[in-house]
């Protein structure tokens, strides 16, 4: 798989940093006002992080590097658009405090983020680094006295390069890796932590790292990737069961990128590709959760993992987990080409017709109606658990202007336009209980650097200024009931 078109595969799976695909537009009953109490008092509200993207302080107080630090550092410095790295970042481990003040001012009541791995375990298993710990206790503390409700995802992206240099996801010692690496955060942070997510959007990181080689490690093997595939779905349900042995009262859930599926045409051949896609993005690690096994059904290359499974494997796949998080930004619409593997494309928004406004900084098209349809499509399975939004945001190009503010009329318009299409499917029954902005602040995009800024807070990388956006204080006033 050498010789594959790398730009082009990009395309098949192009969820840079948190989740999803491409485009379309058709607001619901968009002169129709709707509120926060249409929620319910129940339905959580919050903002959604990743330690790489915000923490900085990559080399200090006894951190490792992660994955995603040496990756960004790579020889050239072509992985990552402008060579920027997550060295500094937002300067989130200095300046956590401020920044849960900016969220308890917009009114959030949960603030999603995860656990660095190479911060708490710096040589992947065995010592622990106290002072990792005590930064974490430290923000915990911090939500808690600010009546922040502190949700913990453990894996975001971001294996310490030491089990990396080992093999990371595609070496089968990983399961044993992550369940030390669970156990210890878990019962560190259980006490005061009862909202748990094992894993962000497992989809990404194998196939952008493993197969596509776009995001860390940076590799082109399907012979990985499966593996890669295998042990995220064992991690997904392993982490589970530690969570549950470990923490009382536990919410335990685990998050999937999704999109709504949408072929060229109506030709077999296209309406085939469109299946594959489904298995990549939407139903590879649901059905195995749910007990289903893995759905090779509609993309046969997915039978050969079976290579990889030990006895008893497939035992070990499913998970009753108390909520799904669904992570959804615009819809893929799909064809079929000759390319390996997958044998499909998500088509770029302007190739059939959408117009610009309606396409943000990531080449993705503003798809309200997408984030209903996948509510709506995943409230299906059998047994599906309750649902929470653990992402879903846009990134515009902004800017300050002479006013002092950061006036994003798009991306205000985008968060109208999709929670309101939660509020139909929730409307409609399905069991939908939170919404989580992405993200809180503008932050390290993981291959695309610095450029796309999807906080709801601007951050000025030079000097660490902070400035709410509109749509910030929109998510203000909404939540206290103004709007």
């Amino acid at each position: 798989m050498q010789d594959l078109n790398r730009r082009a595969f990009s395309k098949i799976i192009g969820l840079s940093g948190l989740s999803a695909f491409l485009p379309g537009i058709s607001p619901f009953l968009p002169d129709k006002k709707f509120t926060k109490s249409d929620f319910g008092p129940d339905f959580k509200w919050g903002v959604a992080t990743a330690a790489a993207q915000i923490e900085g302080a990559w080399d200090v107080d006894g951190k490792s590097p992660s994955v995603w630090d040496v990756f960004s550092r790579k020889k050239g410095g072509k992985k990552i658009k402008h060579r920027d790295t997550p060295s500094v970042s937002c300067d989130f481990y200095n300046r956590y405090e401020g920044d849960l003040d900016l969220l308890k001012q917009m009114n959030f009541d949960v603030f999603r983020f995860s656990t660095a791995w190479s911060r708490l375990l710096p040589e992947g298993i065995g010592r622990v680094n106290e002072k990792g710990f005590d930064f974490y206790d430290r923000v915990v503390d911090a939500c808690l006295e600010r009546s922040i409700e502190p949700w913990v995802t453990l894996y975001h992206w971001d294996i310490p390069q030491i089990l990396q240099d080992k093999g990371g996801w595609a070496n089968r010692d990983v399961v044993s890796w992550f369940e030390e690496y669970a156990d210890k955060v878990t019962r560190r942070l259980g006490d005061r932590v009862k909202n748990w997510m094992v894993l962000n959007e497992p989809t990404a990181f194998t196939a952008l790292g493993y197969l596509a080689g776009i995001h860390a490690p940076g590799k082109i093997s399907a012979k990985k990737f499966l593996k890669s595939v295998h042990h995220t779905t064992l991690v997904q349900a392993l982490g589970g069961k530690i969570i549950r042995d470990n923490v009382s009262d536990a919410n335990i859930g685990t998050t999937i990128s999704c999109s709504s599926m949408y072929s060229k045409n109506d030709k077999r051949r296209h309406v085939a590709a469109m299946k594959r896609m489904d298995v990549l993005l939407n139903r590879l690690y649901i059905e195995p959760a749910l007990g289903m096994g893995y759905p090779s059904e509609d993309w046969r290359f997915l039978r050969k993992i079976r290579r990889y499974m030990e006895e008893g494997d497939e035992d070990k796949l499913a998970f009753d987990f108390d909520f799904i998080g669904l992570q959804n930004y615009t819809r893929a619409n799909v064809k079929h080409v000759l390319l390996p593997y997958i044998w499909a494309i998500a088509r770029a928004p302007e190739k059939y017709g959408v117009p610009e406004l309606r396409i943000t900084e990531m080449n993705w098209e503003v798809y309200p109606e997408g984030i209903y349809e996948v509510l709506k499509t995943f409230s299906q399975y059998k047994n599906m658990p309750p649902i929470i939004v653990t992402e879903n945001g846009c990134a515009f190009e902004d800017k300050v202007f002479e006013d002092g503010h950061v006036h994003d009329v798009k991306r205000k318009a985008f968060y109208q336009e999709y929670i309101r299409q939660v509020l139909r499917a929730k409307q409609e029954g399905v069991d939908v209980r939170g919404y989580f902005a992405w993200t809180l602040m503008d932050n390290f995009e993981w291959a695309e650097g610095y450029e796309p800024r999807f906080g709801l807070i601007h951050v000025d990388f030079d000097t660490q200024q902070r400035i709410i956006k509109d749509s910030g204080l929109w998510f203000k006033d909404f939540l206290a009931g103004n709007d």
